[in-house]
This record gives C-alpha cells, sequence and structure tokens, in this order.
C-alpha cells in the first residue's frame, strides 16, 4: 500500500513493520559439512552391499581366525569413500561465494519528514527509498516517482535493461515483472527513483529464488538408480547361490559323507562349517572393485574436463551429463555474447563521416573500457564500439564538442537530446536519437517515408532493436526549444542485437543430433527468442509454432496437466521469470527426462538446483554458481555438448569395468560351486583372491577410467532412463568369457588330477597365474566393447591403459617370484611363462576375432 503522505514512517512504525515483517536480510544458504559430506558417500547402493559383506566377513573371519577377506573389503570401502569425499570437498572449497552482499550498504531512505541514510539491513516495509544510477535496489518495492529510470534486471531475467515508470501510459505489457515495480539485488543503470517498500529479505523475490536454490533435491542421478539395480541383482545371485550350495554340500554330508552316523557335535560343526563356506560365497560375489573404479572414473573425468572448460563441483554430474535428453538453456550470455553489438546501419543524409561520428559521440553518457566493454547504457555503448570499429575517437570527438544543453532518454520521451558546439564544423547542432517513430515524427518530410519503413521492417523481423538518428542546426539554447521547432534531418537507422557465439550453432547441433532437445529460457520477448532459436538452428517457420512457444504469463496460467502434455514440444519460454524455470524442469522430470540446466544469474538458481545437472557460467552470480553441479569457466554452449560427450563416455568405461568385473566373479563363483558339487576344493587362497578382487581390480578399475573419450557417441541416441546398467550384450559378453574360463580352469585341474595324485603348489601357481592373465586379456574385450574400432591398434590416447596392463603382468611375476608360503607359490620357468602367456592371450584374440566380424557383416548390411 503506498502512503498517503510523503513524511515517511516514524520511528514508530518502523519498529511496528520490522517487528510483523522481519528484518531485510536474506537467509544463507546452509553450507554442507564435511561430515554430512563423508556420511553421504555411504549412501551408495554398492558400498551399501559391500558394508554386508564385510559383516558377513568378519563372523567368517571369527570363526576362522582369518581376518584377511575382511580387512580388504574394509579398505576397498574406505578408499571409495575417502577418495569420492575428498575430491568433492575440494570442488565445494572451489564453489564457496566469493562475494556475499554487503547488508551494511547505506540505502537513502525517507523518514519522519527527512531523508536519511540507513543500512540496508535497516529498511523495512513501507519506507519510501530513494535510488539512482548506480545503486542496488535493496528491496522489492513499487515505484512512486521515476524519471528516465532503467534498471538491469539481469540477475533475476537475464536481461540487462528494462525500463521503469510510474505512469500506467507507459507500462510495457509484456514486461516480464510490471513497469512500476522494482526488485531486491537489480541495479540502476540510469536515472532517479523512489519506491514504496512491499517486501523485505526471505519474502522479495530474491529472497524466494535463494530459498528453492538451497533446498534439498532428492531425485536420484541416472547412475544411483543403476547402480541401486545392479546392488539388488548382485544380492539377490549372491544369496540364491550361496542357499543352492550349502543344500547341495549339506545332502551330499548327510547321504554320502556319513554325517548321519556322527553325533550332534559333530553334526553341529560340518554345518556350521558349511554355513560358513556358503556366507564366503555371497562376499566374492561382491565386486569389490567397483566402488573404487566408479570413483576413480568420476575422479579423473573432473579432472580432464576441467581443461575443456568444465569445473565438476559435485562428481556424479560429470556422468549424468551423458544421460540428458532435455538442455535447457538460458539465452543471454550463453547462446549470445552478452554484448549488443550493431549489426547494420544505414544513413540517409548528407553529412561527412566526422560530422556524422560526433552527432552520435557527443549525444551519449556511455564509455568504453580499455578492453572494449561497454560502461553505461549497453545500446549507447553498441554505437560506440561501432564508431571505433571505423576508425574513429568517440572520446576525442566527445570532448573538442561543446555541450550546451541536455535532454537525458525517459521512457515517456524516448528519445535523448543534446545541443553541442561542434568541434568538427563549428556549428551549433541539435543532436537526437531514440525510437524511430519518434524520432522521424520530429524530422522535416524528405520523402523516405516508406524506405525507412521498410528498412526497419526488415531489422525488426530479425528482432534487432532499432535506433534512430537525426541532427539540425539550430540556435535554440535548450533542448525542449530545439525539438519543439521540429524540421530535423533524418540521419540514419542502426540495428543494434546481442549476436550469437560464434561456435552456439554447431554446439546446438551436435546435441540435436545426440538426440538432446534444447529449450531456450529467457526473459527476452518471443520475437527476440524466436529469432535466436533461428540463428541457431532450433527452430523453422514452415514446422514450428505457436505450440513450440509460450510466454511466462501464459506458462503461469496453464496446469500442471495441460502443461504435462506440451512441455515436451516446447522449444522457447520467453519472459520467463524465475519460479518458471524451475516449474518447467520438474514438469520434464515427471516426463522421464532427464534434465540440465544452464544460468549465470540469481533468477537461475532454484532451476539450477532441482535439474539432474544444473551449469552455471563462470561469470555468473556466486547464488547460480552455489546451486550447480558444474561451471562453464568459459561461459560457452560448446562446453556443454563436450560434457554431454565426456558423460557418455564415461558411462560406458563403467560399463566396460562391469563387464570386466562381474566376468571375475562369475568365473569365481562358478568354479566354487562346481568344487561344492564335484567334492573339489577352490584353488585359490585367501590372499590370492584379496590379490584378484582388490589390487587388480583397482588398477584395472583406473585403466578403464583412463581411456579418452569417444567422440562417437554423440551419434547415439540417449539411453533410456530406467535402462539397466547391464546391457543383453555385456550379459552375453559376461557369460560367454566366463564361460570360457571356467572350462579352460576347470579342464586344466581335472586333467592334472587324472591319475588321482594331488595337485603340486608348481600347479596350482600355474592355475593362479592363468586365472590372473585371463583376467587382464579380457581387459581388452572390456575395453573392445561398443567399439568401433580394433582395440589393439587404437593406441591413441590409451597409453596409461597399456601402461597399467603391463604393471598387472610385472606385478603377477614379483608374487610369484617373491611371494613364496604367503602367496603358496613357486618361481615358475620362461616356458612355463610362455604357456601361461599364450594360453590366456586366446581370450583376447579370440573376442577381437567375433567383433571384428560383427563391424564387417554390420557394414555389409
Amino acid at each position: 500500500m503506498i502512503p498517503s503522505r510523503s513524511a515517511g514512517l516514524s520511528a514508530s512504525e518502523v519498529a511496528e513493520s520490522r517487528r510483523l515483517h522481519g528484518v531485510n536480510v536474506i537467509t544463507p544458504p546452509r553450507e554442507q559439512s564435511p561430515w554430512v559430506l563423508l556420511l553421504d558417500k555411504f549412501r551408495d547402493p554398492v558400498i551399501k552391499v559391500l558394508l554386508a559383506a564385510a559383516v558377513l566377513s568378519f563372523v567368517v573371519g571369527a570363526v576362522r581366525h582369518d581376518f584377511t577377506e575382511s580387512v580388504g573389503i574394509v579398505c576397498a570401502i574406505v578408499l571409495a569413500t575417502c577418495v569420492g569425499f575428498l575430491f568433492e570437498w575440494d570442488a565445494q572449497r572451489r564453489f564457496r561465494r566469493l562475494n556475499r552482499v554487503s547488508d551494511d550498504v547505506p540505502v537513502t531512505v525517507l523518514r519522519d519528514g527527512a531523508m536519511q541514510r540507513v543500512p540496508r539491513r535497516d529498511v523495512v516495509v513501507g519506507d519510501v527509498v530513494v535510488i539512482e544510477s548506480g545503486e542496488t535496489v535493496p528491496a522489492d518495492g513499487q515505484l512512486v516517482e521515476a524519471v528516465s529510470l532503467k534498471v538491469n534486471e539481469s540477475s533475476l531475467t537475464g536481461e540487462p535493461e528494462t525500463d521503469k515508470t510510474a505512469d500506467p501510459a507507459h507500462f510495457d505489457p509484456e514486461a516480464t515483472y510490471p513497469s512500476d515495480r522494482v526488485l531486491r539485488g537489480t541495479t540502476v543503470a540510469d536515472g532517479y527513483g523512489r519506491f514504496v517498500v512491499t517486501a523485505v529479505g526471505d519474502a522479495t523475490e530474491a529472497g524466494r529464488v535463494t530459498e528453492q536454490a538451497a533446498v534439498l533435491c532428492d531425485e536420484p542421478t541416472p547412475l544411483n538408480r543403476q547402480l541401486a539395480r545392479l546392488s539388488r541383482l548382485i544380492g539377490r545371485v549372491g544369496i540364491s547361490l550361496a542357499v543352492a550350495i550349502f543344500c547341495i554340500m549339506l545332502f551330499k554330508a548327510f547321504f554320502f559323507g556319513g554325517l548321519l552316523q556322527q553325533n550332534w557335535l559333530a553334526v553341529s560343526q560340518q554345518v556350521l562349517h558349511l554355513f560358513m563356506i556358503s556366507v564366503a560365497i555371497i562376499v566374492m560375489a561382491v565386486p569389490e572393485g567397483l566402488p573404487m573404479s566408479i570413483t576413480l572414473s568420476l575422479a579423473m573425468s573432473m579432472r580432464r574436463m576441467l581443461k575443456t572448460n568444465n569445473l565438476v563441483r559435485k562428481m556424479h554430474a560429470c556422468e549424468t551429463m551423458g544421460a540428458v535428453t532435455v538442455i535447457c538453456t538460458d539465452k543471454t550470455g550463453t547462446l549470445t555474447q552478452n554484448r549488443m553489438h550493431v549489426c547494420g546501419l544505414v544513413r540517409y543524409d548528407a553529412l561527412s563521416d566526422p560530422e556524422f561520428a560526433e552527432v552520435v559521440a557527443a549525444n551519449s553518457t556511455a564509455f568504453l573500457d580499455a578492453e572494449g566493454r561497454i560502461l553505461g547504457n549497453p545500446t549507447e555503448g553498441a554505437l560506440l564500439a561501432w564508431l571505433r570499429s571505423r576508425g574513429f575517437d568517440y572520446e576525442l570527438l566527445r570532448a573538442e564538442a561543446q555541450i550546451v544543453d541536455r535532454l537525458t532518454f525517459s521512457t515517456e520521451r524516448k528519445y535523448m537530446a543534446t545541443i553541442v558546439r561542434s568541434g568538427v564544423s563549428g556549428r551549433k547542432l541539435l543532436c537526437v536519437k531514440g525510437a524511430p517513430e519518434i524520432v522521424r515524427a520530429l524530422c522535416r518530410d524528405d520523402g523516405l517515408g516508406a524506405q525507412v519503413a521498410q528498412q526497419l521492417a526488415d531489422f525488426q523481423s530479425r528482432a534487432m532493436r532499432t535506433l534512430a538518428v537525426a541532427w539540425s542546426e539550430t540556435d535554440a539554447d535548450t533542448c525542449e526549444e530545439a525539438v519543439a521547432r521540429g524540421g530535423l534531418t533524418f540521419s540514419g537507422v542502426a540495428a543494434i542485437a546481442d549476436p550469437v557465439r560464434d561456435d552456439v550453432p554447431a554446439a546446438v547441433q551436435r546435441c540435436l543430433s545426440a538426440g538432446i532437445a534444447v529449450k531456450i529460457v529467457t526473459g527476452d520477448t518471443s520475437a527476440t527468442a524466436c529469432e535466436i532459436a533461428r540463428q541457431i538452428g532450433l527452430w523453422d517457420d514452415s514446422v514450428d509454432g505457436d505450440r513450440n512457444r509460450m510466454t511466462g504469463a501464459e506458462f503461469a496460467a496453464a496446469s500442471d496437466g495441460e502443461l504435462l502434455a506440451r512441455v515436451q514440444d516446447l522449444k522457447i519460454l520467453s519472459r520467463a521469470r524465475p519460479l518458471d524455470k524451475q516449474r518447467l524442469v520438474r514438469l520434464l522430470q515427471q516426463c522421464g527426462e532427464v534434465v540440465a540446466v544452464t544460468g549465470d544469474g540469481t533468477n537461475d538458481a532454484p532451476a539450477l538446483n532441482f535439474a539432474h545437472v544444473g551449469l552455471s557460467m563462470g561469470s555468473g552470480t556466486s547464488v547460480a554458481k552455489d546451486a550447480s553441479d558444474i561451471t562453464l569457466l568459459d561461459d560457452s554452449f560448446s562446453s556443454i555438448a563436450t560434457a554431454v560427450m565426456w558423460g557418455r563416455s564415461l558411462y560406458r568405461n563403467i560399463q566396460r569395468f562391469v563387464l570386466f568385473q562381474l566376468t571375475i566373479n562369475f568365473a569365481a563363483i562358478v568354479i566354487c560351486f562346481a568344487g561344492a558339487v564335484f567334492g573339489t576344493e577352490m584353488p585359490l587362497t585367501v590372499v590370492q583372491i584379496l590379490w584378484v578382487n582388490i589390487i587388480m581390480d583397482t588398477l584395472a578399475a583406473m585403466a578403464m577410467a583412463s581411456l579418452p573419450p569417444d567422440p562417437g557417441v554423440m551419434a547415439d541416441r540417449p539411453r533410456p532412463r530406467d535402462e539397466f546398467i547391464i546391457t543383453p550384450a555385456m550379459a552375453r559378453t559376461i557369460f560367454v568369457c566366463g564361460g570360457l574360463m571356467v572350462v579352460a580352469l576347470l579342464g586344466l585341474l581335472g586333467w592334472w588330477s587324472c591319475g588321482g595324485a594331488e595337485l603340486s603348489v608348481r600347479q596350482l601357481t600355474l592355475f593362479f597365474s592363468l586365472f590372473v592373465f585371463m583376467q587382464s586379456w579380457n581387459m581388452f574385450n572390456a575395453k573392445g566393447f561398443e567399439t568401433r574400432r580394433c582395440v589393439f591398434a587404437s593406441w591413441k590416447g590409451c597409453r596409461e591403459f597399456f601402461l597399467i596392463l603391463l604393471a598387472i603382468g610385472f606385478g603377477q611375476f614379483l608374487i610369484v617370484r617373491f611371494g613364496g608360503e604367503v602367496f603358496r607359490t613357486v618361481p615358475l620357468s620362461l616356458r612355463e611363462w610362455a604357456f601361461v602367456v599364450g594360453a590366456s592371450s586366446f581370450l583376447a584374440l579370440g573376442g577381437e576375432a567375433v567383433r571384428s566380424l560383427k563391424r564387417k557383416l554390420k557394414v555389409k548390411g
């Protein structure tokens, strides 16, 4: 409510208002403590399975008095959780808010009939606040006076310049926020105003946006959903096998082992022994290396993506980018350069170029810094940049022109006028620039009406801002008098726009070709948004229509049910308010989409927070960065397409490790199962299994994580959101490769045992080495999963992979050579090593032969 008196609030009214509405401070988002971040790592579904396995392993260890396996599992848990915690904590420290808005900045208010300066935090609802050029609006309010007032609302709408007025006759019906409303956190670009405070602190628009940016989002990442399903599968398979093996061994013991004739103590001991073996099977079924593989893959991707201008804050965001099906992007600064530029200027008079340059330079209050950045009004600055590009020194022209009088731009007038004593011609000139229809009305009849109208229509059809320039020689001393005489010469019209970044059209096409929908969400007009969409290849007038675009007002008025039937077709949401973007994200998620959001302003923070992946701009606000998962250091959309490629490649590397790990587990479990059925013991010691399951798997995880991203993944469609991480092709590979290992290893044991003699330590060493080298060669089959070229020929970018393979082989040699009784090994001869390496290599060579045949058949097909 606007007060009826002009004295402002009294001291008692200020106190009462503060009691009712609170102080003018926005509650900062609560920062996550290190302990919470660490505990969050234990919520990983695979880590939960490992914890259960660790408990069972300790039970078995207590009975057998051997805790080696238990210690190994605990080490795997500690490594996986601590590495993930350290990388995320380091990234979180980078994102600490650097500039907190000071609540002690003085503000001019009217109280008790006098102007006072009070700290921003002390402003209350009902206060009359005075704002001038360069100041930040301290609270939300309604204007009661505005003189040439322009407000930079980019922190809330993304748009740098908005005209504000208290006169209803000049309200902009398409404005994102009402023309007589000013908002906390926005800045005054030009002019002067007074407003009555209507909301303070958390109740302001900026407060609501910040609150939504801090809300914890419970939307699980696609990878977490996949790992949860994998964990359930591993648990069920492990328990089922354990029960089956326990029942088989118990049946054999009672009916073929003479257990029925034993006393109850012997029976109890034997049953307990069989139960321990079954529990060991469950523990063996758990892929200890999987959490480490995922953590290493994510951590290495975080570091590598930094080189492509993607600063990752949350590790899972690396992979989630690969599952993205929709990107909601803002316009200004992401698709465009965030810098107004003169795209065309048409002259209609006979002024010389230096004289025209003087008319433009003198009738302006903007500046350019040494690097060409605009200081002041962006439209005026674009004209100055145009002059500089034509070789004119606008500062020199302005200095040599003596200013007589000036009339600043206002929403009501829609033009700016300056009288100068020309430094070029010596004449006294009236210089005018402003809205073309207003400036044309001040000019003499020159017969150019149709020509100018056609040119303006052409510029405006491409959603460009148009600005007309006129002049006349005058003897008047005031601008009002000179303008009232009319008869100006129409000099020219400029088309000004924020141009599209050079690399954006190609990047958008990469995303569209990859099956990812792109939607523009902007505070700008529908016409401007559509034109930008045309320029980047997102909008086609012959195909797209009203169903594919909406304004913020239409979006807010529609019900969720109406929007759910339409949001997937939507390409442009113009005149959007902050919470419109967040609502769009939630609706798209309800439709089953995996959503990425880009933004740089406070207005983008809620959507950045609720999206599966939030991508903030390096030049954006600290609130936006805090709410995001990834920061684009170069503010470029092309970095988003690169992040998608990284994410898809990362997911494939994780699948490759799952394939590798489960093949090992499958082979080990089947051999154990065969031992239970046929009465043989598993010829691997606990220490040997520890080497295979922990140390080798960790090295294999590093090998898979080191594989370079494949640009070819951008030719694929996004994977279904609920697709299981183990695809049918992976399952076939696991069973085929694992089955071949089982047949070969059990066949070798059977051959050695034909004579009935016990296996020697040398034979068991050969068996152990064969098992390890089979896994090593099987890494090539995992590397070759979903590749389009030979795994042995693709050395580029795979140096780490091959070095790790050599490290595994050398490690196995050292263990065999020096392991002795600890690893139950004896040194092997050169001939025996040749047998081990040669025999096990057929697994990789055969796999590549099959893949090569499939590639040839696919080409022929």
